[in-house]
């Protein structure tokens, strides 16, 4: 336990390469019309043109996971961005803080697999965890109760003014201060 502490390790090859190497191999990887023996290929006629040492040539191995681990970010950014679009189209009219919404929502699902990784480890969750997991479920909670009650308040302030809005527009057209008085109740949603 006394050495425990997770390290960055050291870096790949491919970390060593140089950035327009490591450029040419990003984009060969994110294009998917290249099998990674190609890219490996590819990559390797690039390390011997620039005189890099032979220990520095790709493995299958190595590219391959590296490859892998780039497709795992590549999906969660991908699925950040899909979600995002989703949300921002689901909330699109909406006259609150999509954003804000947005995020409360990606913080409620890393707080839900944090705790869901945690529970199915072998070893016991430590008090002090759990306890920053309740305070982030109590301050998640308490912004989402903050945002509903704004929400509520720019919707009541919205039907005010179009209320008062359409009043005058009734009244102008000639209509009666009870037909004017009738429609602006219905617009604020008030039941006699």
């Amino acid at each position: 336990m006394a050495n425990e502490r997770q390290t960055r390790g050291r870096p790949s090859k491919i970390d060593l390469l140089p950035e327009s190497i490591r450029d040419q191999l990003h984009q060969m990887l994110r294009d998917k019309r290249h099998t990674q023996e190609e890219i490996r290929d590819a990559i390797n006629e690039l390390i011997d043109s620039h005189n890099l040492p032979e220990d520095m040539q790709l493995s299958r191995t190595g590219l391959n996971r590296y490859a892998s681990r780039m497709e795992q970010f590549g999906a969660k950014i991908r699925a950040s961005r899909e979600m995002a679009e989703i949300w921002a189209t689901k909330l699109g009219s909406a006259p609150t803080s999509d954003v804000g919404k947005l995020l409360l929502e990606f913080v409620k699902t890393l707080a839900f697999e944090t705790s869901m990784e945690m529970s199915e480890r072998d070893k016991v969750v430590e008090p002090k965890a759990l306890g920053q997991l309740a305070l982030v479920a109590q301050r998640l909670e308490a912004a989402a109760m903050a945002s509903h009650k704004r929400e509520k308040e720019i919707q009541q302030e919205f039907a005010k003014k179009a209320a008062e809005q359409a009043e005058k527009i009734t009244r102008s057209a000639g209509l009666s201060a009870e037909t004017a008085a009738d429609i602006k109740r219905q617009i604020l949603g008030i039941a006699e």
